[in-house]
């Protein structure tokens, strides 16, 4: 499943799920979490499930965010998914593996999860625990709105917007966390949605890091995200010339290629790169 934009879409607006269809995002997040208000929760899940229903002709995998697994509206939420065609569920306030083996015993269906992985203070430290459970995931996400708000800080973020010290901490985790377990990394939303010359720095610097997608709240944010996370033909290119060089060197420990020296890091790099697009 490619993976490299997820738009995130209120569940309690149908009238927009054709319009996200359209912008070319890998992935929808029908949401039944924050963007609703509880009093259209019941509203939310209907029209979720009707438009699931309904016959699609291809288009991208579909994602619902539920409420949180201790919530009182989470089993409202799993009982309107129930026998869906439904290609995963994102688990907000997840604590680690333990929340993903919870939420996979009340599964109604044999969905991937989801976790945004850093929204509670307890969630931070649980992040090296995924590779227990990495069979169940679509891949591991991260939140910098919801974990100030839990402890109190006044942002996450310096005037220029870049992330202050302790939530660029929880970014890296997250990143090593879901490289250790073998999954996707997916980095979080840029909210300045009217900024795309901010987003396309922000998801260039997830791209750089080892991000493979990003989440996106706007559909204006999907073609920047997915050019982002998109290798170039430059970068396909040099990755096939240093497969191409050890190929044609079996055995070598290190190689030169266009004047500088090449060894087996660049190799697995070169691989993933390739992967990506496969």
């Amino acid at each position: 499943m490619k993976l490299r934009s997820l738009l995130f879409v209120p569940g309690d607006r149908p009238e927009r799920f054709p319009k996200a269809v359209a912008t070319g995002a890998d992935a929808l997040i029908l949401d039944l979490e924050d963007a609703v208000a509880p009093n259209r929760k019941a509203e939310a899940r209907a029209a979720v499930r009707a438009w699931i229903e309904a016959p699609r002709d291809g288009g991208p995998a579909i994602f619902v965010r539920i409420n949180p697994i201790d919530s009182d509206e989470v089993a409202a939420d799993l009982e309107a998914l129930a026998g869906l065609s439904l290609d995963g569920i994102v688990l907000p306030k997840a604590e680690g593996a333990s929340s993903v083996d919870t939420l996979t015993n009340r599964l109604p269906g044999d969905y991937v999860i989801l976790p945004v992985a850093s929204e509670t203070a307890a969630a931070v430290f649980q992040l090296g625990t995924f590779g227990s459970v990495a069979g169940r995931l679509a891949g591991v996400t991260w939140g910098a709105e919801d974990l100030p708000a839990a402890v109190g800080a006044a942002t996450a973020r310096e005037e220029d917007g870049s992330y202050t010290d302790p939530y660029r901490v929880v970014r890296a985790l997250t990143l090593f966390g879901a490289h250790a377990a073998g999954v996707p990394a997916i980095e979080t939303v840029f909210p300045d949605f009217r900024n795309l010359d901010g987003l396309a720095a922000y998801a260039a610097r997830g791209r750089r890091d080892g991000f493979t997608g990003m989440l996106a709240i706007h559909p204006t944010q999907v073609a920047v995200i997915n050019h982002a996370f998109t290798p170039s033909e430059a970068e396909l290119a040099h990755a096939r010339a240093v497969i191409a060089a050890f190929e044609a060197n079996p055995g070598a420990g290190a190689l030169q290629l266009d004047g500088k020296m090449i060894d087996a890091p660049h190799l697995k790099s070169a691989r993933r790169l390739l992967a990506l697009v496969d």
